[in-house]
Protein backbone atom coordinates (compact mmCIF):
# COMPACT_ATOMS: atom_id res chain seq x y z
CA UNK A 1 0.00 0.00 0.00
CA UNK A 2 2.60 2.84 0.83
CA UNK A 3 4.96 1.71 -2.37
CA UNK A 4 1.31 2.28 -4.34
CA UNK A 5 0.73 5.43 -3.15
CA UNK A 6 4.60 6.65 -3.30
CA UNK A 7 4.39 5.93 -6.90
CA UNK A 8 0.94 6.97 -7.59
CA UNK A 9 2.09 10.83 -6.19
CA UNK A 10 4.78 10.52 -8.84
CA UNK A 11 2.78 9.88 -11.58
CA UNK A 12 1.21 13.04 -10.36
CA UNK A 13 3.64 15.28 -10.64
CA UNK A 14 4.89 15.98 -7.32
CA UNK A 15 8.81 16.28 -9.27
CA UNK A 16 10.01 18.64 -11.84
CA UNK A 17 11.84 17.72 -15.30
CA UNK A 18 9.81 16.43 -18.06
CA UNK A 19 9.89 13.32 -16.82
CA UNK A 20 8.22 11.92 -13.22
CA UNK A 21 10.77 10.06 -10.84
CA UNK A 22 9.15 7.13 -9.13
CA UNK A 23 10.61 7.16 -6.10
CA UNK A 24 10.80 4.62 -3.50
CA UNK A 25 9.57 5.10 0.30
CA UNK A 26 12.93 4.35 2.08
CA UNK A 27 16.62 6.48 2.04
CA UNK A 28 20.01 5.58 3.80
CA UNK A 29 18.09 2.89 5.78
CA UNK A 30 14.97 4.96 7.18
CA UNK A 31 11.37 3.99 5.66
CA UNK A 32 9.39 7.05 5.34
CA UNK A 33 5.70 6.83 7.11
CA UNK A 34 4.17 9.41 4.89
CA UNK A 35 4.57 10.54 1.21
CA UNK A 36 7.48 13.09 1.64
CA UNK A 37 8.70 12.82 -2.29
CA UNK A 38 8.41 16.53 -3.30
CA UNK A 39 10.55 16.88 -0.19
CA UNK A 40 12.74 15.05 -1.41
CA UNK A 41 13.49 16.05 -4.62
CA UNK A 42 14.59 19.60 -3.36
CA UNK A 43 17.69 18.05 -2.75
CA UNK A 44 18.24 17.94 -6.64
CA UNK A 45 18.64 21.98 -6.21
CA UNK A 46 21.13 21.43 -4.10
CA UNK A 47 22.88 19.22 -6.43
CA UNK A 48 22.63 21.79 -9.24
CA UNK A 49 23.66 24.97 -7.67
CA UNK A 50 27.07 22.94 -6.30
CA UNK A 51 27.60 22.26 -9.68
CA UNK A 52 26.46 26.05 -10.77
CA UNK A 53 28.22 27.50 -8.18
CA UNK A 54 31.67 26.16 -8.45
CA UNK A 55 31.50 27.19 -12.23
CA UNK A 56 30.84 30.70 -10.66
CA UNK A 57 27.87 30.59 -12.45
CA UNK A 58 25.47 33.15 -9.88
CA UNK A 59 22.66 33.82 -12.86
CA UNK A 60 22.06 30.00 -12.68
CA UNK A 61 22.74 29.35 -8.96
CA UNK A 62 19.89 32.31 -8.54
CA UNK A 63 17.67 31.15 -10.95
CA UNK A 64 17.39 27.60 -9.14
CA UNK A 65 18.06 28.92 -5.58
CA UNK A 66 14.89 31.68 -6.19
CA UNK A 67 12.66 29.63 -8.36
CA UNK A 68 13.12 25.73 -7.97
CA UNK A 69 13.95 23.20 -10.02
CA UNK A 70 13.22 19.69 -9.19
CA UNK A 71 10.70 19.94 -6.00
CA UNK A 72 7.30 20.92 -8.44
CA UNK A 73 4.41 20.66 -6.57
CA UNK A 74 0.82 19.31 -7.39
CA UNK A 75 -0.65 22.84 -8.31
CA UNK A 76 3.40 23.18 -10.73
CA UNK A 77 4.22 25.41 -8.39
CA UNK A 78 8.41 24.65 -6.62
CA UNK A 79 8.89 24.37 -3.18
CA UNK A 80 12.10 26.77 -3.76
CA UNK A 81 15.11 26.73 -1.17
CA UNK A 82 15.13 30.50 -0.77
CA UNK A 83 11.59 29.78 -0.09
CA UNK A 84 12.20 28.26 3.53
CA UNK A 85 15.98 30.03 4.02
CA UNK A 86 13.18 33.70 3.94
CA UNK A 87 10.43 32.50 5.77
CA UNK A 88 9.42 34.00 9.39
CA UNK A 89 8.61 32.06 12.28
CA UNK A 90 10.57 28.84 11.66
CA UNK A 91 11.11 26.06 14.56
CA UNK A 92 14.56 26.68 14.87
CA UNK A 93 17.06 29.06 16.53
CA UNK A 94 18.47 30.57 14.17
CA UNK A 95 16.49 33.82 13.37
CA UNK A 96 16.45 34.83 17.20
CA UNK A 97 20.02 34.26 17.43
CA UNK A 98 20.07 36.57 14.62
CA UNK A 99 17.68 38.90 15.04
CA UNK A 100 16.32 38.47 11.40
CA UNK A 101 13.67 36.66 10.23
CA UNK A 102 15.82 34.39 6.98
CA UNK A 103 18.77 34.76 8.68
CA UNK A 104 20.02 32.06 6.45
CA UNK A 105 18.68 33.47 3.60
CA UNK A 106 20.32 36.86 4.33
CA UNK A 107 23.66 34.88 4.32
CA UNK A 108 23.30 32.79 1.09
CA UNK A 109 21.85 35.86 -0.71
CA UNK A 110 24.82 37.74 0.02
CA UNK A 111 27.42 35.06 -1.10
CA UNK A 112 25.64 34.56 -4.41
CA UNK A 113 25.58 38.25 -5.21
CA UNK A 114 29.01 39.71 -3.81
CA UNK A 115 27.18 42.18 -1.13
CA UNK A 116 27.61 42.18 2.43
CA UNK A 117 30.16 40.50 4.16
CA UNK A 118 31.30 38.86 1.09
CA UNK A 119 31.66 42.34 -1.43
CA UNK A 120 34.77 42.15 -2.75
CA UNK A 121 35.72 38.36 -1.94
CA UNK A 122 36.75 36.10 -5.10
CA UNK A 123 34.51 33.94 -6.68
CA UNK A 124 36.43 30.94 -4.90
CA UNK A 125 34.91 32.78 -1.21
CA UNK A 126 31.55 32.93 -2.59
CA UNK A 127 31.38 29.89 -3.80
CA UNK A 128 32.22 27.82 -0.73
CA UNK A 129 30.05 30.45 1.24
CA UNK A 130 27.06 29.15 -1.21
CA UNK A 131 27.41 25.67 -1.33
CA UNK A 132 28.03 25.30 2.42
CA UNK A 133 25.78 27.81 3.32
CA UNK A 134 22.66 26.40 1.46
CA UNK A 135 24.14 22.25 1.45
CA UNK A 136 24.49 22.62 5.24
CA UNK A 137 23.11 25.68 6.55
CA UNK A 138 19.76 25.53 5.00
CA UNK A 139 19.00 22.35 4.85
CA UNK A 140 19.96 21.29 8.85
CA UNK A 141 17.42 24.51 8.99
CA UNK A 142 15.19 22.75 7.39
CA UNK A 143 15.55 19.22 8.73
CA UNK A 144 15.42 21.12 12.70
CA UNK A 145 12.39 22.97 11.64
CA UNK A 146 10.51 19.76 10.81
CA UNK A 147 11.84 17.60 13.74
CA UNK A 148 10.67 20.55 15.75
CA UNK A 149 7.48 20.83 13.88
CA UNK A 150 7.01 17.05 14.66
CA UNK A 151 6.80 17.64 18.08
CA UNK A 152 4.63 20.30 18.11
CA UNK A 153 2.05 18.49 16.13
CA UNK A 154 2.89 15.21 18.82
CA UNK A 155 1.77 17.75 21.73
CA UNK A 156 -1.34 18.61 20.20
CA UNK A 157 -2.46 15.30 20.12
CA UNK A 158 -1.73 14.89 16.13
CA UNK A 159 0.81 11.48 15.91
CA UNK A 160 -0.33 10.67 13.05
CA UNK A 161 1.41 9.72 9.26
CA UNK A 162 -0.16 12.85 8.14
CA UNK A 163 0.94 15.21 11.16
CA UNK A 164 3.64 14.62 13.10
CA UNK A 165 4.98 11.84 11.40
CA UNK A 166 4.91 13.55 8.49
CA UNK A 167 7.02 16.46 9.80
CA UNK A 168 9.66 13.75 10.81
CA UNK A 169 10.17 12.34 7.68
CA UNK A 170 10.53 15.49 5.91
CA UNK A 171 13.38 16.14 8.25
CA UNK A 172 15.24 13.07 7.16
CA UNK A 173 14.18 14.09 3.58
CA UNK A 174 16.09 17.33 4.38
CA UNK A 175 18.72 15.86 5.90
CA UNK A 176 19.88 12.84 3.88
CA UNK A 177 18.15 13.65 0.23
CA UNK A 178 17.09 10.56 -1.58
CA UNK A 179 19.12 7.72 -3.26
CA UNK A 180 17.14 6.10 -6.06
CA UNK A 181 19.19 5.40 -9.08
CA UNK A 182 17.00 8.21 -11.18
CA UNK A 183 17.21 10.85 -8.43
CA UNK A 184 20.73 10.12 -6.86
CA UNK A 185 21.01 13.24 -4.41
CA UNK A 186 22.41 11.82 -0.97
CA UNK A 187 25.72 13.60 -2.17
CA UNK A 188 24.49 16.63 -1.23
CA UNK A 189 22.95 17.23 1.91
CA UNK A 190 24.23 17.29 5.30
CA UNK A 191 24.23 13.71 5.42
CA UNK A 192 26.86 13.42 2.71
CA UNK A 193 29.31 16.95 5.29
CA UNK A 194 28.67 14.18 7.78
CA UNK A 195 30.56 11.14 5.89
CA UNK A 196 33.78 13.47 4.68
CA UNK A 197 34.14 14.78 7.95
CA UNK A 198 34.14 11.70 9.78
CA UNK A 199 36.80 10.89 7.11
CA UNK A 200 38.72 13.27 8.35
CA UNK A 201 38.57 12.12 11.82
CA UNK A 202 38.68 8.62 11.64
CA UNK A 203 34.78 8.54 13.09
CA UNK A 204 33.93 6.19 10.18
CA UNK A 205 32.73 2.64 10.08
CA UNK A 206 34.01 0.22 7.87
CA UNK A 207 31.25 1.19 4.76
CA UNK A 208 32.31 4.13 5.38
CA UNK A 209 29.33 6.05 6.92
CA UNK A 210 29.58 8.36 10.00
CA UNK A 211 29.17 7.30 13.63
CA UNK A 212 27.51 10.18 13.62
CA UNK A 213 24.96 9.11 10.44
CA UNK A 214 24.74 5.78 12.74
CA UNK A 215 23.51 7.57 15.61
CA UNK A 216 21.11 9.81 13.58
CA UNK A 217 19.53 7.16 11.77
CA UNK A 218 18.96 5.31 14.50
CA UNK A 219 17.71 8.10 16.33
CA UNK A 220 15.20 8.94 13.81
CA UNK A 221 13.89 5.40 13.76
CA UNK A 222 13.02 5.52 17.38
CA UNK A 223 11.37 9.18 17.01
CA UNK A 224 9.11 7.22 14.25
CA UNK A 225 8.63 4.42 16.60
CA UNK A 226 7.91 6.97 19.46
CA UNK A 227 5.43 9.02 17.78
CA UNK A 228 3.76 5.16 16.49
CA UNK A 229 3.20 4.15 20.53
CA UNK A 230 2.50 8.20 21.55
CA UNK A 231 5.80 8.39 23.79
CA UNK A 232 6.57 12.21 24.02
CA UNK A 233 9.86 11.53 26.12
CA UNK A 234 10.71 8.91 23.76
CA UNK A 235 10.15 11.80 20.38
CA UNK A 236 12.32 14.28 22.36
CA UNK A 237 15.43 12.32 23.25
CA UNK A 238 15.18 11.55 19.78
CA UNK A 239 15.31 14.57 18.33
CA UNK A 240 17.93 15.86 20.95
CA UNK A 241 20.21 13.06 19.95
CA UNK A 242 20.08 14.56 16.38
CA UNK A 243 20.74 17.81 17.75
CA UNK A 244 23.70 16.45 19.59
CA UNK A 245 24.61 14.83 16.22
CA UNK A 246 24.64 17.72 14.42
CA UNK A 247 26.49 19.33 16.46
CA UNK A 248 29.72 17.02 16.51
CA UNK A 249 29.45 17.13 12.70
CA UNK A 250 29.93 20.91 12.26
CA UNK A 251 32.15 20.67 15.34
CA UNK A 252 34.55 18.72 13.46
CA UNK A 253 33.99 21.33 10.14
CA UNK A 254 35.04 23.86 11.81
CA UNK A 255 38.08 22.13 13.76
CA UNK A 256 39.18 20.96 10.57
CA UNK A 257 39.14 24.37 8.35
CA UNK A 258 40.98 26.40 11.14
CA UNK A 259 43.44 23.73 11.23
CA UNK A 260 43.77 24.29 7.31
CA UNK A 261 43.66 27.86 7.81
CA UNK A 262 46.79 27.70 10.04
CA UNK A 263 48.73 25.77 7.55
CA UNK A 264 47.68 28.12 4.96
CA UNK A 265 49.75 30.85 6.85
CA UNK A 266 52.47 29.18 7.51
CA UNK A 267 52.43 27.78 3.50
CA UNK A 268 52.12 31.90 2.62
CA UNK A 269 48.89 30.85 1.10
CA UNK A 270 46.73 33.23 1.05
CA UNK A 271 44.09 32.12 -1.61
CA UNK A 272 43.24 29.25 0.24
CA UNK A 273 43.39 30.60 3.56
CA UNK A 274 40.74 32.63 2.27
CA UNK A 275 38.68 28.95 0.99
CA UNK A 276 39.40 27.86 4.28
CA UNK A 277 38.13 30.52 6.16
CA UNK A 278 34.89 30.89 4.22
CA UNK A 279 34.25 27.49 4.12
CA UNK A 280 34.82 27.73 8.31
CA UNK A 281 32.72 30.62 8.42
CA UNK A 282 29.58 29.04 6.97
CA UNK A 283 30.04 25.66 8.90
CA UNK A 284 30.26 27.04 11.96
CA UNK A 285 27.33 28.80 11.52
CA UNK A 286 25.41 26.12 11.31
CA UNK A 287 26.06 25.10 14.83
CA UNK A 288 26.58 28.76 16.48
CA UNK A 289 22.50 29.30 17.17
CA UNK A 290 22.85 26.14 19.74
CA UNK A 291 26.62 26.42 20.81
CA UNK A 292 26.78 30.40 21.94
CA UNK A 293 25.13 29.70 25.02
CA UNK A 294 27.52 27.10 26.55
CA UNK A 295 30.46 29.78 25.68
CA UNK A 296 29.79 32.35 28.44
CA UNK A 297 33.37 33.21 30.32
CA UNK A 298 34.46 35.53 33.39
CA UNK A 299 37.87 37.68 32.82
CA UNK A 300 40.31 37.58 35.58
CA UNK A 301 42.76 40.57 35.75
CA UNK A 302 45.53 38.97 36.97
CA UNK A 303 46.26 36.47 34.56
CA UNK A 304 44.18 38.63 31.84
CA UNK A 305 42.46 35.22 30.63
CA UNK A 306 39.09 33.97 30.35
CA UNK A 307 37.00 30.88 32.73
CA UNK A 308 35.29 29.19 30.39
CA UNK A 309 32.26 28.80 32.24
CA UNK A 310 29.42 27.33 30.01
CA UNK A 311 25.89 28.95 30.13
CA UNK A 312 26.04 31.34 32.87
CA UNK A 313 25.13 34.58 33.84
CA UNK A 314 27.05 37.70 35.37
CA UNK A 315 26.57 36.82 38.54
CA UNK A 316 28.59 33.30 38.34
CA UNK A 317 31.87 35.46 37.97
CA UNK A 318 31.49 36.81 41.52
CA UNK A 319 30.88 33.31 43.09
CA UNK A 320 34.81 32.39 42.64
CA UNK A 321 36.41 30.85 45.63
CA UNK A 322 40.23 30.02 47.25
CA UNK A 323 38.73 26.67 48.49
CA UNK A 324 40.85 23.41 50.12
CA UNK A 325 39.45 20.41 47.46
CA UNK A 326 38.44 17.73 49.32
CA UNK A 327 39.31 15.01 47.14
CA UNK A 328 42.86 16.22 46.98
CA UNK A 329 43.81 18.68 49.98
CA UNK A 330 45.08 20.98 47.69
CA UNK A 331 44.17 24.94 47.32
CA UNK A 332 41.95 25.38 44.53
CA UNK A 333 40.09 28.30 42.58
CA UNK A 334 36.43 26.99 42.85
CA UNK A 335 32.88 28.04 41.84
CA UNK A 336 29.79 26.45 42.48
CA UNK A 337 27.28 28.04 40.72
CA UNK A 338 29.27 27.55 37.50
CA UNK A 339 28.85 23.70 37.22
CA UNK A 340 31.73 22.78 40.34
CA UNK A 341 34.12 24.72 37.95
CA UNK A 342 37.63 25.21 38.77
CA UNK A 343 39.96 27.72 37.22
CA UNK A 344 43.51 25.93 37.02
CA UNK A 345 45.31 28.97 36.22
CA UNK A 346 44.80 30.48 39.33
CA UNK A 347 47.55 28.83 42.00
CA UNK A 348 47.41 31.72 44.38
CA UNK A 349 44.52 33.04 46.09
CA UNK A 350 45.07 36.89 44.87
CA UNK A 351 44.57 35.37 41.33
CA UNK A 352 41.33 34.24 42.25
CA UNK A 353 40.47 37.11 43.29
CA UNK A 354 40.77 38.52 39.90
CA UNK A 355 37.28 37.58 38.68
CA UNK A 356 33.68 39.93 39.20
CA UNK A 357 30.73 40.13 37.05
CA UNK A 358 31.88 44.10 37.24
CA UNK A 359 35.28 45.57 38.21
CA UNK A 360 34.01 48.08 40.70
CA UNK A 361 37.43 50.41 40.57
CA UNK A 362 36.90 50.54 36.42
CA UNK A 363 33.32 49.82 36.04
CA UNK A 364 34.54 47.23 33.47
CA UNK A 365 32.78 43.98 33.14
CA UNK A 366 34.13 40.97 34.14
CA UNK A 367 31.01 38.77 32.03
CA UNK A 368 30.90 37.94 28.81
CA UNK A 369 27.65 36.03 27.53
CA UNK A 370 28.71 33.55 24.51
CA UNK A 371 32.32 34.78 24.74
CA UNK A 372 34.13 31.30 22.75
CA UNK A 373 31.10 31.52 20.00
CA UNK A 374 32.00 35.17 19.31
CA UNK A 375 36.05 34.43 19.21
CA UNK A 376 35.41 31.26 16.81
CA UNK A 377 33.19 34.18 14.41
CA UNK A 378 36.22 36.70 14.65
CA UNK A 379 39.11 33.40 13.47
CA UNK A 380 36.38 32.95 10.74
CA UNK A 381 35.63 36.68 9.78
CA UNK A 382 36.65 37.63 6.21
CA UNK A 383 37.74 40.53 6.46
CA UNK A 384 40.55 38.83 8.88
CA UNK A 385 44.08 38.42 6.98
CA UNK A 386 44.79 35.71 9.60
CA UNK A 387 47.63 36.05 12.68
CA UNK A 388 50.19 33.33 11.60
CA UNK A 389 51.27 32.54 15.75
CA UNK A 390 47.81 31.64 15.91
CA UNK A 391 46.79 27.66 16.48
CA UNK A 392 43.52 28.07 15.27
CA UNK A 393 42.86 24.59 15.32
CA UNK A 394 43.40 24.69 19.65
CA UNK A 395 41.57 27.78 19.42
CA UNK A 396 38.70 26.49 18.48
CA UNK A 397 38.49 23.40 20.33
CA UNK A 398 39.14 25.74 23.71
CA UNK A 399 36.13 27.72 22.71
CA UNK A 400 33.88 24.53 21.92
CA UNK A 401 34.85 22.61 24.98
CA UNK A 402 32.23 23.97 27.04
CA UNK A 403 29.40 23.34 24.84
CA UNK A 404 31.03 20.14 23.72
CA UNK A 405 30.53 18.79 27.65
CA UNK A 406 26.62 20.75 27.67
CA UNK A 407 25.82 18.09 24.47
CA UNK A 408 27.80 15.23 26.16
CA UNK A 409 30.35 14.83 23.30
CA UNK A 410 33.33 12.80 24.98
CA UNK A 411 34.81 12.21 21.20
Amino acid sequence: MMTMMFLLSALAGCTGGDEAVDLDDSDGGYDYASNVDNHRMLMGDVCDIKDLSGAYDWDGVKDIYENGEHAEKSDGSYRTLMGFADASGKNHAYDDYYGADGSWNDFVSAAIDGTGPFAGESDTVRDQATEKGIQNGVMTAYAIHELNAAIIKAEAGNWGPDDAQHAWDEGWAFYHGPDDADADYDGCGPYATADKRAGNFGTANADGTAATNVATLAAMNAGLTAMQNEDMQGLVDARDEILKNVVIVYSQASVRYASKMTDDLAAGDAADYDKHQAEGHAFFRVIEAYVADYTDACYNNQTHGMAYIGAAEAAHCDGFDWVTSPSTGEDVCYNMGAGHYVYAEATTEEICDGFASVFPESGMPGFYADYGASQIVDIFDLSDDGDSTADYEAHVRMYLQPAWDAFGITA
